[in-house]
């Protein structure tokens, strides 16, 4: 096998575990869907560094870092986990092998 074979397997691989997830997410397309009526995060505010400092969920509110953090850990916010890292708390998208529903990659507001 030449390294172009291991490079296609792991891009059908990487595929069709984006195909199986975007299926598994109401189609990866707009705001998440939460099956049991948990707000999902549509839109991001970044600083002039490019941190995430403020969100907005699909019913319109707009939560600062840290109360994202709290409603996050409450288990209030859909498709988040809260990790910690560096010392402090780190809110983000969970891995579900789609990169458009990322917080990263959210549309800004």
């Amino acid at each position: 096998m030449d390294q172009r074979d291991f490079e296609q397997i792991y891009a059908a691989y990487k595929a069709e575990g984006e195909r199986q997830a975007r299926q598994e997410n109401g189609g990866g397309t707009g705001a998440p869907l939460s099956a049991d009526g948990k707000e999902s995060i549509v839109a991001v505010r970044k600083n002039d560094d490019g941190d995430l400092i403020a969100f907005k969920t699909n019913t319109g509110r707009e939560l600062d870092y840290v109360t994202a953090l709290q409603e996050a850990k409450a288990g209030q916010l859909a498709h988040v986990d809260v990790f910690h890292k560096y010392g402090r708390d780190i809110l983000r998208s969970e891995p579900d092998g789609i990169k458009e529903n990322n917080l990263d990659n959210l549309p800004t507001f």
